[in-house]
């Protein structure tokens, strides 16, 4: 548990309607992360992970390339302590 954080992370450009939040929730079961991915007003797409920290940053990097038919502009990123709130990863409306 000692290598176990918290993203959050906000991912700008063309991100809404490219089945982007789809993409993501596969990822995250991929590498075993829970949390969940939420469309933003706006057009940002927002995603709080947790899990292992080189899990995590894995994520990352395929959140900077995007899901086909995606342009990612953009991902900002912020770390915290892990939480255990989250069960699975999910979308959430």
């Amino acid at each position: 548990m000692e290598n176990m954080t918290h993203l959050s992370a906000k991912v700008y450009g063309y991100v809404q309607g490219v089945n982007f939040r789809y993409f993501v929730i596969r990822e995250a079961g991929y590498l075993r992360l829970s949390g969940y991915v939420r469309n933003l007003p706006g057009g940002a797409v927002e995603v709080e992970a947790e899990g292992d920290k080189n899990q995590l940053q894995m994520l990352v990097e395929r959140l900077k390339v995007g899901a086909p038919g995606a342009r990612v502009t953009e991902v900002e990123t912020s770390w915290s302590n892990y939480s255990g709130q989250f069960t699975a990863f999910e979308i959430r409306f």
